[in-house]
């Protein structure tokens, strides 16, 4: 599969944003450093992503082989029930602020640091997407996440990995032996031509979730999902 790579994605933070998700106000004993962090940060941060266009070469009951991978799951399957080719792509907030978070020292800050990386996931998403559209017209489609499912679980992160080829020479995550990418900052999916609104929250039961983009409906999986036994 071929593959691109995109490494000069800008990184702006606002600083009322900021502010707002770390949960500090802007006049509070705290706010230098917080301002402080935030300029580092952006003269250091290099959000990056890698994508590509693979094909659907077969299809069983749970599984679907993309491009020579096999990847197992039900719920994809059926979701690629009308598509013939996929679009993985994985996104990170990069290693360069991964180091810069590691260097804080102070437990507060740190936690500050982490919160900050996280917002260099969003223009590394927003890029992404963007490209997709713009270099394969897809249309409309939906998305899916290893590990946010029990059907798609973890470790089917190591055929994604497969698929994107060198992932840690192109944009600096690598898997380790649990599955986890790092930088921790870091996430991955498959986005697919979809008529349907599906999201993966549709049929996560999580009450809690600052994620969650779609309210859980408990009877899609049987409705839809569920293998039939003749």
């Amino acid at each position: 599969m071929r593959t691109a790579t995109i490494d000069n994605i800008p990184f702006e933070l606002d600083e009322s944003q900021v502010f707002k998700a770390l949960h500090v106000t802007s006049d509070s004993d705290y706010a230098e450093t917080v301002r402080g962090l935030i300029k580092e940060a952006q003269s250091i941060g290099r959000p990056k992503v890698i994508y590509g266009e693979a094909y659907v070469e077969e299809k069983g009951d749970d599984f679907a082989v993309i491009d020579g991978v096999k990847f197992s799951s039900r719920v994809l399957r059926v979701n690629l029930n009308s598509a013939y080719r996929v679009f993985p792509y994985m996104a990170t907030c990069g290693r360069e602020l991964e180091a810069w978070a590691a260097s804080v020292g102070d437990m507060l800050a740190s936690f500050w640091a982490d919160g900050i990386m996280q917002m260099a996931l969003g223009p590394a998403r927003e890029a992404v997407m963007k490209r997709i559209d713009e270099e394969f017209h897809p249309g409309r489609t939906s998305t899916m996440n290893p590990g946010s499912l029990e059907d798609w679980p973890i470790e089917e992160q190591r055929p994604l990995f497969r698929l994107l080829g060198d992932v840690e020479g192109a944009i600096g995550v690598r898997l380790t032996e649990s599955c986890l990418m790092l930088p921790k900052k870091s996430v991955s999916g498959m986005r697919f031509p979809s008529e349907a609104n599906y999201e993966n929250c549709q049929l996560c039961p999580r009450e809690v979730c600052p994620g969650r983009r779609a309210p859980y409906d408990k009877n899609l999986y049987n409705a839809k999902y569920r293998q039939r036994t003749t």
